[in-house]
């Protein structure tokens, strides 16, 4: 069993299924959305997000450490990301803490142990669990089936937020333990969906429809990108797909933002989505009549 690397463990959160929850987001995804929120969880390796704007140059880490070589004439640091094995020397001494490692691993029952913590919360709110990423569905699936056994025995309510790109049986062999899946459709055309996701979204509607013929519960979630996949057409072949094949029990829009973007200077990454626009609050309001108007009742803006 290979034991995963976890980026955070969300308490309280409000927004990753129904009632209270406690949100594990899980590291690595082989989608490389364009505007994703959580850069550091794409890789599956632990990783140093180093904020420059934190680094007063005192150099204390250039002294610990062989990736940080002291620039003194520019006064900055200059950080070697290649080089770097995550041996954390220089979060110890760096007084301003402008490095942070992203990325712990948790055996099964030391993460089971974190989300009792939270248990008293779950009954009075109708809450639960949500399983996050990244992608929780690439994380070892021996690791996945003993953690969702363990907490179904335990009573809890557990949701799988998830893009549905990962392996069929992967899915099959969670099933009868998720209470409900958070299932991402992005865009119906298959171009534009390499095009800013970096794959194809064949297997992502083959294990949509896989997981709804076995009867799973199903919540969809769109983000909604200006830009991208806003237009009435994207929307409504979006609609269309849903209404032919799909039973779903409630439709999540979520708005774009740029509030992450500041995370890939600090992972000496390039944001690809600089030219994406927020949709307005008019905007999503249509959306979500398109939705009403075609039986999916259900629907929200958010969530």
């Amino acid at each position: 069993m290979n034991i995963p690397n976890i980026v955070s463990i969300q308490r309280y959160s409000i927004h990753d299924g129904d009632g209270i929850r406690t949100t594990v987001f899980f590291k690595g995804c082989s989608l490389n959305c364009w505007w994703c929120h959580n850069p550091e969880s794409q890789s599956f390796k632990k990783e140093v997000m180093y904020n420059r704007e934190k680094c007063s140059s005192c150099f204390a880490c250039t002294k610990v450490c062989d990736c940080n070589v002291a620039d003194v004439e520019n006064s900055k640091v200059n950080y070697n990301r290649s080089k770097c094995t995550q041996c954390e020397k220089c979060l110890d001494y760096c007084i301003n803490n402008a490095r942070e490692v992203v990325g712990k691993e948790y055996s099964v029952m030391e993460l089971v142990k974190e989300i009792d913590k939270d248990s008293m919360f779950y009954e009075s709110s109708f809450g639960g669990v949500t399983l996050s990423g990244g992608e929780v569905m690439l994380q070892d699936s021996d690791y996945m089936v003993e953690l969702v056994k363990k907490l179904n025995k335990r009573g809890y309510n557990i949701a799988m937020d998830t893009c549905g790109y990962a392996p069929e049986i992967n899915y099959e062999k969670v099933l009868p333990y998720v209470d409900t899946f958070l299932y991402d459709i992005k865009l119906i055309d298959n171009e534009k969906h390499k095009k800013y996701m970096g794959k194809g979204n064949e297997l992502i509607f083959s294990n949509l429809e896989f997981i709804n013929k076995n009867g799973a519960n199903i919540y969809i979630r769109i983000p909604v990108i200006g830009g991208v996949n806003d237009s009435d057409k994207d929307i409504e072949e979006i609609i269309d797909y849903l209404k032919e094949k799909i039973s779903v029990k409630q439709v999540n829009l979520l708005p774009y933002h740029d509030i992450a973007s500041s995370k890939y200077d600090r992972l000496d990454l390039v944001y690809p989505g600089k030219d994406f626009t927020v949709p307005t609050k008019e905007r999503m309001e249509e959306l979500k009549d398109k939705f009403i108007k075609n039986g999916f009742n259900n629907t929200k803006i958010g969530g």
